[in-house]
């Protein structure tokens, strides 16, 4: 047998996503470049690896094996690759952060340039609800989580990031009575809101719920992206972070209600678990993120202030 690295990581990441075409965007490459390595890969083998049934594809109760074999070998040599560039003196390994969905338009600006100056780090972010967050640091599955509500129940260290504000927002068609919604207005409004669990959703029901607004109708949508485009489209309104609308706000597409105690100010934190034992690579997070978070605030995000 004669399979490479790479057929195995393309093997790998089929049977991950059970798709060719999927695997060959994961991977930046052609469908038929992973296509023709697949054919090859399967070559070696007398049994087979998958099936394609209609148009889709079947991994084998042996390509199960094979893919769990692959996933070893590649985590080895993954792990050679770090402890060379550890001999060197440099950083290398993995940097694990969970991140609600709303953060994503600010923790990339936090970690571009350390990425970029810690070529041995590779960074696995997964960003979800507030629960979800939660969850993956309670349960040691992650170096950091990025919140804008801390969570009471555990012992964590943070960093206090920046000011997050959240607006009444509405569609470009809407028209407003006076200079502010009044409270019997806004109880009219269809509302939308993100799904139990997100950080966002707790913020707009305790607004409402502490001001004694009924709401008549009530939509929920599982992603910022998606109550946005709501939004948009008219569907109805709601309290979002400024953070994740700014495009939309420029262009006309949404603008912002205004609002008697609104906008609701909480701010990004970035936490971790005050027991947890911190990588070297964690470690030089803090200390970059503490020594930079001014200019980085400043380069990339002073349109806040306009608001």
């Amino acid at each position: 047998m004669n399979y490479t690295l790479h057929q195995l990581e393309i093997f790998l990441k089929i049977t991950q996503l059970q798709s060719v075409t999927k695997a060959s965007e994961a991977l930046y490459l052609t469908q038929p470049a992973v296509s023709i390595q697949l054919k090859k890969f399967q070559e070696q083998f007398k049994t087979p690896l998958f099936e394609i049934v209609g148009r889709k594809i079947y991994i084998t109760e042996f390509g199960e094996e094979i893919a769990k074999a692959a996933e070893n070998i590649l985590n080895e040599v993954q792990a050679i690759n770090y402890k060379a560039l550890s001999f060197q003196g440099e950083l290398a390994g993995k940097l694990k952060i969970a991140i609600v969905s709303t953060a994503k338009y600010v923790m990339p600006y936090f970690l571009s340039d350390f990425m970029n100056q810690n070529k041995g780090v590779d960074l696995i972010m997964d960003v979800t609800n507030k629960a979800e967050v939660v969850r993956a640091l309670e349960n040691n599955e992650v170096d950091f989580a990025m919140v804008s509500t801390i969570p009471g129940h555990l012992k964590i260290n943070r960093i206090e990031l920046m000011e997050n504000k959240l607006f009444m927002v509405a569609g470009k068609d809407y028209k407003l009575k006076g200079k502010y919604l009044s409270y019997s207005e806004f109880q009219k409004l269809p509302l939308i809101y993100r799904e139990q669990g997100s950080a966002t959703r707790l913020a707009m029901e305790k607004f409402i719920d502490s001001r004694k607004i009924s709401t008549y109708k009530k939509i929920e949508l599982k992603s910022n992206e998606a109550l946005k485009q709501a939004v948009i489209s008219g569907l109805g309104c709601s309290i979002m972070p400024l953070i994740g609308i700014k495009n939309a706000i420029a262009n006309g597409e949404l603008q912002i209600i205004p609002v008697q105690q609104l906008p609701i100010t909480t701010n990004w934190n970035l936490i971790w678990l005050s027991s947890k034992n911190l990588t070297n690579i964690a470690k030089a997070l803090i200390d970059y993120i503490e020594g930079n978070k001014a200019s980085i605030i400043k380069k990339h995000f002073n349109w806040l202030d306009k608001y």
